[in-house]
C-alpha cells in the first residue's frame, strides 16, 4: 500500500540513495544503487568514527602503491571510497557507484586506467563482481570516450555532471549505463542563497525520450535534486538520486495525486557528432551555460579530491 511519497515515487522510478552513509541506506533502504563524488566521500571520511577506515586504506596503498602506479594518496581516497561502498552494498539491489579522480576529466587513457582499478579494488577488497559497480566520469568529450572503452570491456559507467542534450546523445552512443543530468547547478548544495535559474529538468526529460525512441540501453538517472516537489516532478524518469535530508522528508510525506513525465520530441538530436561538432554545440547551447556548469562542477570535485587526499596525507 502506498503511503509515503517515497513509496509512490518507487512505484515509477528506481530510486537510488546519494550518500556514503551506511545508515541512510541501512534506515531509508534498501535503494536500487548508490551515487556517491568526492564531495560526498569527504564529507563522510572526516567524520571521527572512520579513523580506522581511513587508517586502513593507508596502509594498503602504502603496501600496494607500487602494484597501482599512483601516488599513496590518491590510492588510499579511492581505497577509502571503495571500502565504504562495500559497506553501503548489502542495503543495494543494484550497483555502487565511485567517481574517478575529476582530474582525469580531459584525459581519456587516465580515465579508463582509473575504471578499471576501482573496479580491481572493489573486487580485491570486497570479492565484489564488476556488474555491481558502475564508474562515474565527468561528461567531457574525454571522459564520453572513456565511457565508450570502458563498455566494452565490460564495465559499467555513469555519465556525470551532465548539463545538455548533446552530453546526453554521446553518452548513448558511448554505451554508457546510466547519465547523470544535474537538474541544479553544484552550487546549490555549496553556496548559501545560490539558486540555479535555468534547472536541467527538460534535460531530463529530452534525454529519456531520445533513448527510448532509438532503443538505447542508457538510463537516465536525475542527480542536484533540492526539493521535494522537484523530485516529484520527475516521476517517471529510469532512476533518481536523492540525498539523504530530502529521502528524509519524501519519506515522511505523505502521498498524493501525481502525474508523471510524459515525452518529448527529440527530432533534433544529432546522434553523429564528431568531436569537433560536439564541442561547438556546447559553446553554442544556451550561450555556453551548460559548458559552464560543467566546468563549475568539475572544479569543485577537483577541490574536493584535493581535500581527500590531504585527508589521507595526515
Amino acid at each position: 500500500m502506498v503511503t509515503t511519497l517515497l513509496d509512490q515515487l518507487r512505484q515509477s522510478t528506481a530510486v537510488d540513495c546519494d550518500t556514503m552513509d551506511v545508515a541512510v541506506a541501512e534506515t531509508l533502504g534498501p535503494f536500487q544503487d548508490c551515487t556517491s563524488n568526492q564531495a560526498i566521500a569527504y564529507l563522510e571520511l572526516s567524520k571521527p568514527e572512520h579513523q580506522a577506515l581511513i587508517h586502513e586504506s593507508v596502509t594498503f596503498a602504502e603496501n600496494n602503491q607500487r602494484d597501482f602506479g599512483i601516488s599513496v594518496e590518491k590510492l588510499a581516497a579511492e581505497v577509502a571510497m571503495v571500502m565504504l561502498g562495500i559497506r553501503i552494498l548489502p542495503h543495494l539491489t543494484g550497483r555502487m557507484h565511485i567517481q574517478v579522480d575529476p582530474s582525469y576529466a580531459y584525459d581519456v587513457a587516465a580515465t579508463v586506467v582509473a575504471g578499471e582499478r576501482i573496479v580491481q579494488l572493489f573486487q580485491r577488497l570486497g570479492g565484489v563482481e564488476a556488474e555491481r559497480v558502475c564508474i562515474k566520469i565527468p561528461s567531457t568529450w574525454e571522459g564520453l570516450m572513456a565511457c565508450g572503452q570502458l563498455a566494452e570491456k565490460g564495465i559499467n559507467t555513469l555519465a556525470t555532471t551532465l548539463f545538455t542534450i548533446e552530453q546526453a546523445a554521446v553518452a548513448a552512443k558511448m554505451k554508457a549505463t546510466y547519465i547523470a543530468p544535474y537538474v541544479n547547478e553544484l552550487a546549490v548544495h555549496f553556496e548559501p542563497g545560490f539558486v540555479d535559474r535555468f534547472p536541467g529538468h527538460e534535460v531530463c526529460v529530452q534525454a529519456q525520450s531520445h533513448f527510448r525512441k532509438h532503443g538505447h540501453m542508457t538510463k537516465v538517472l536525475p542527480a542536484s535534486l533540492i526539493s521535494v516537489d522537484e523530485c516529484m516532478s520527475l516521476a517517471g524518469v529510469d532512476h533518481m538520486t536523492i540525498a539523504p535530508a530530502l529521502l528524509q522528508q519524501l519519506s515522511e510525506a505523505p502521498a498524493r495525486e501525481q502525474s508523471t513525465i510524459e515525452a518529448v520530441d527529440v527530432s533534433d538530436v544529432d546522434d553523429s557528432m564528431d568531436e569537433k561538432a560536439f564541442r561547438m554545440s556546447m559553446t553554442r547551447r544556451d550561450g555556453g551555460r551548460g559548458e559552464i556548469k560543467q566546468v563549475r562542477a568539475i572544479n569543485v570535485f577537483a577541490d574536493f579530491q584535493m581535500k581527500l587526499e590531504q585527508l589521507m596525507r595526515k
